[in-house]
């Protein structure tokens, strides 16, 4: 995104929050409308009833007695002080019989009987001295005997009220629009700083800066949220980065030895004589060595692929059988090696697992635990089930590994310095903590009991 002070206008979040003003505002206005007609129309509504309604009051006082009866239902009108109606009855002559005012406002019409509406203003006398306009909205209409009647309804009280509610109205509408405004543009101000950080965050990263963090801050939203989980796919990713880097580095002087022996023997075969017996001599460490460098190959591959998720079909198995098996194979090792050994294996240890896999996994434990073992010294093997988990564990009475490096030799390709003249491609324990990982299980070092020796233990979820 572009940067400047308006840069956040042509984002999607000032779009948006333009939309929400521009419905929030349609909103304002329509409800206005429905409150502006729900009183002020409300309010016409009932003095149209109410006009009408007297006008036929009076209407059937002259069907049922003339003018006579007419103008007694008058007097008794007129003769209310507080009323909201004004009369004007007049003969054929033009002469006033009832009425509030000097003369008649308008003419009827020249029907006989039907009714004419019209409109006007009449002066009062108003508190103080002074005058008042009145508005009168009226029926008037022209009777059988050529007399006219005008009835009224003041409008006065009932203009104030919706001049009142109108001038309301026109001051609330406005300032709704004007608030539904600014609210959108300072959220969306607020949207598009969130994202422009996060963004700059995203581009620092591209640039080679694995180092940035995107922040987060104390609201908790869903922008916090998304800056917690890129900080945490960044966390992983320098990780990878590290990793990888260090696999290189590893890989790099891991095949250098026996690549550079291998160069060595073959230079040192050609400057001198060559037969039958030393040319077999030399191709057979020849392959010893390209065996340690495809094996090494062969286990970044599959521990590639048991990272992916490529390899490893899960199926109910028991491990009974297969800690065994393990247990029946390396025994003979340790013997040959004057290591004691023992193994404590439950009865069926049953989950769901891969067999090759977790066979792989076993066997690098107990590989290990073998070769950094010194003679004299102890390897315990135990398989157990407890609190719905089965525990694999193997335990020696070795050296051991330093408390700050049990984390570190999980990692691909780490060897302590001590290990460093045995054979091995590092990747060992890599390989069994990627096993667990395929397995929702965990794989757990530990110094052993007071403090000699070390603990491995894989640990996977057990069939219920």
């Amino acid at each position: 995104m572009k940067s400047g002070p308006f840069a956040f206008v042509r984002t999607t979040t000032f779009r948006l929050a333009l939309v929400y003003s521009i419905l929030f505002a349609l909103f304002s206005a329509g409800l206005l409308a429905y409150l502006f007609q729900a009183t002020v129309g409300t309010m016409r509504s009932e003095a149209k009833a109410r006009l009408e309604a007297e006008f036929r009051t009076l209407a059937v006082a002259w069907q049922a007695g003339g003018p006579t009866r007419l103008e007694q239902s008058l007097l008794e009108r007129v003769l209310v002080d507080l009323r909201d109606f004004t009369y004007q009855f007049e003969d054929p002559n033009g002469r006033i019989i009832v009425g509030d005012m000097p003369r008649m406002p308008a003419p009827p019409g020249d029907e006989v009987g039907v009714p004419r509406i019209v409109t006007f203003e009449i002066e009062r006398p108003g508190p103080g001295g002074g005058a008042t306009i009145t508005p009168i909205e009226a029926r008037i209409v022209r009777l059988g005997d050529g007399s006219t009647l005008l009835v009224g309804i003041k409008m006065d009280e009932r203009i104030r009220q919706v001049n009142r509610i109108t001038r309301a109205v026109a001051t609330a509408a406005p300032i709704g629009f004007l608030l539904a405004l600014l609210g959108g543009f300072f959220s969306a101000r607020y949207a598009a700083s969130r994202a422009e950080s996060l963004t700059k965050t995203a581009e620092g990263v591209m640039s080679g800066d694995l180092s940035l963090r995107a922040p987060v801050g104390a609201s908790g939203d869903e922008f916090d949220r998304l800056a917690e989980q890129l900080n945490a796919m960044l966390e992983k990713l320098e990780t990878l980065m590290a990793a990888t880097r260090h696999a290189g580095d590893s890989i790099a002087h891991d095949l250098r030895s026996p690549l550079s022996r291998l160069r060595n023997q073959l230079e040192a075969r050609l400057r001198g004589p060559i037969d039958e017996l030393s040319a077999r001599e030399t191709l057979g460490e020849t392959v010893e060595e390209v065996d340690r460098v495809l094996a090494t190959f062969n286990a970044i591959l599959r521990l590639s692929r048991v990272n992916a998720g490529a390899e490893g079909k899960l199926v109910d198995l028991d491990l009974t059988e297969l800690c065994e098996e393990m247990a029946e194979l390396f025994e003979p090792a340790c013997e040959d090696e004057g290591i004691s050994f023992t193994a404590d294996i439950d009865r069926r240890l049953e989950l769901a697992g891969d067999r090759t896999l977790l066979a792989q996994a076993v066997s690098n434990l107990l590989d290990n635990a073998v070769k950094y073992t010194p003679s004299g010294q102890a390897i315990r093997f135990s398989a157990k089930r407890h609190d719905g988990v089965v525990d694999i564990s193997v335990e020696d009475t070795g050296p051991g590994i330093p408390e700050t490096d049990l984390q570190r030799v999980k990692e691909r390709f780490v060897r302590l310095d001590d290990a460093r003249t045995l054979p091995g491609s590092g990747l060992g324990l890599a390989l069994v903590d990627a096993v667990a990982e395929l397995h929702a299980g965990t794989f757990e070092l530990a110094r052993g009991n007071n403090e000699i020796g070390l603990r491995a233990t894989l640990i996977l979820p057990a069939k219920a």
